[in-house]
């Protein structure tokens, strides 16, 4: 027998090849159960992209309304400073429900990861900030806007609640992916588990938290814009007033200003998680 030949039938090539089998299968049932899960919910969700060809005219002459012929005069008189300060109290929302939500997600997230905590405060820490990423921000902020009253504070009560239950989870996972050679080398001096955790775990996992953080930072100014429609301050209260009176220049100003902002935000962002990393 040949050299090739037996290597090619060795153990190791049988499991290789045996592996490679399995992932191919995995893959094509994957593909297989969402074509089946599309096609199971296509009638659920109410798919009808014909409406969009039949309702053409409607479509054509909604978007005529954001930008009429007088659009460009509409804008040199547009109130920007207003809308401006309107559209840094949601950015300000937006920070304070952020940072609120990272300060509680880092023991929750601890409490959340396997590798640190038992499975009895793990399971029923899992289930809460399950129940706190289940219900939506405008659901928190119409709560919130009933306890302590219009205005922003509310929006932002309700980005921390709600950012608490994402960052828990991504903090989790993170811990329980590390690299755990550390943690035992620490434990070996005879360090206390809080050591452990202190410069065994967070060193590793800080970049990662960082990058989550400020990516939930752009998600939280976008949703801050829109906690304004029930009342949560922001420029979203604004849009919301501007688009009930079917002002639709003044609603496509605004719009402008948050796509500009987002889009701002996202850079630097961006560049801070280069850094973080």
């Amino acid at each position: 027998m040949s050299l090739s030949s037996s290597a090619s039938g060795s153990p190791d090539a049988v499991a290789r090849a045996q592996i490679e089998a399995r992932k191919r299968l995995f893959s094509i049932g994957g593909w297989l159960a969402l074509v089946g899960l599309l096609a199971l919910s296509y009638g659920g969700a109410g798919i009808d992209f014909g409406k969009l060809w039949t309702n053409r005219a409607n479509i054509a002459e909604l978007a005529g309304d954001f930008w009429p012929d007088h659009f460009l005069q509409f804008i040199q008189r547009a109130e920007w400073g207003f809308y401006v300060l309107e559209m840094w109290e949601t950015v300000q929302i937006a920070i304070w429900g952020t940072f609120l939500a990272v300060i509680f997600a880092v023991p929750f997230g601890l409490m959340c990861a396997e590798n640190v905590a038992p499975w009895w405060i793990v399971q029923p820490t899992r289930r809460m900030m399950d129940s706190l990423r289940a219900i939506n921000e405008i659901v928190f902020a119409l709560l919130f806007v009933v306890a302590v009253g219009l205005g922003p504070f509310a929006g932002a009560l309700a980005l921390f609640v709600h950012t608490t239950g994402i960052l828990a989870k991504l903090f989790s996972e993170a811990v329980e992916a590390i690299d755990h050679r550390p943690v035992e080398g620490i434990r070996a001096t005879g360090a206390s588990g809080l050591d452990e955790i202190v410069y065994g775990i967070i060193p590793q996992v800080m970049p990662l938290w960082v990058s989550f953080a400020l990516y939930r930072f752009e998600s939280n100014v976008r949703s801050a814009a829109v906690l304004g429609i029930v009342g949560a301050g922001g420029i979203g209260m604004v849009l919301h007033e501007e688009l009930r009176a079917f002002n639709y220049p003044t609603a496509a100003v605004i719009m402008i200003i948050i796509i500009v902002a987002v889009s701002l935000l996202d850079v630097l962002s961006a560049r801070l998680r280069r850094l973080a990393v």
